[in-house]
């Protein structure tokens, strides 16, 4: 039997992937954790074949630093990384660290235990694309990667010139993308937009993490 480690800190998550690998014939459920940070001690102390690593976990922990440290430490051990959250940079980020597949939680039982059984037999399964996110009067979808690049950078700055500076752009690059999101969405202001960002996950903002470079 695979034996299988969840971490994840969302109990209605947690409580349906422990659903279906009791369910599944090939898999046993080896413990479930909410902290990603708890992992690598999990599997210093367990025998672990697969993990299901949330994206945020419990305290802020990165499900994606803590999938870098297992698979340097246990290259024997896959790991998909889970997520419900559209930030359109979660699936670059699971690559270069070497995670072995990626999964939406929305997807149907079958569909996860698919991706177990392709992972544990050497294929790595990523999705093409994130899950489109209704904002305003548009979508996810019809924003640019740029566009993206720069609401990220104004969450998490202190104004036009911090987010310029972290872009490496200048303000007008800025304003001007802003107003082209602006006019996509029908938010009246800037306030308003990163508000409903933030509410629905479509950009998490980790402070301590450098942003992607974006050519403006």
């Amino acid at each position: 039997m695979i034996r299988v480690l969840i971490v994840e800190d969302q109990k209605m998550a947690q409580e349906n992937m422990e659903a279906i690998i009791k369910a599944s014939e090939n898999y046993i459920l080896a413990g479930t954790i909410p902290n990603a940070a708890d992992a690598e001690l999990f599997c210093m102390r367990e025998d672990v074949d697969l993990i299901l690593m949330d994206v945020c976990t419990l305290r802020d922990e990165s499900g994606i630093d803590a999938s870098a440290i297992i698979k340097k430490k246990f290259s024997n051990i896959k790991v998909i990384i889970v997520t419900s959250m559209a930030e359109h940079t979660f699936i670059e980020k699971a690559k270069a660290v070497g995670v072995d597949s990626f999964w939406y939680k929305d997807a149907s039982h079958g569909e996860l235990i698919s991706v177990m059984d392709q992972t544990m037999a050497g294929a790595h399964i990523f999705p093409d694309k994130t899950p489109e996110v209704k904002l305003g009067l548009t979508t996810s979808y019809e924003l640019t990667r740029a566009e993206l690049d720069v609401l990220r950078a104004l969450m998490q700055s202190t104004g036009d010139e911090d987010a310029a500076n972290m872009l490496g752009c200048t303000k007008a690059n800025i304003r001007w993308h802003l107003s082209k999101v602006l006019e996509k969405t029908g938010y009246r202001t800037r306030m308003e937009l990163l508000i409903a960002v933030a509410q629905k996950n479509l950009i998490i903002v980790t402070p301590d993490k450098a942003l992607d470079e974006e050519n403006f």
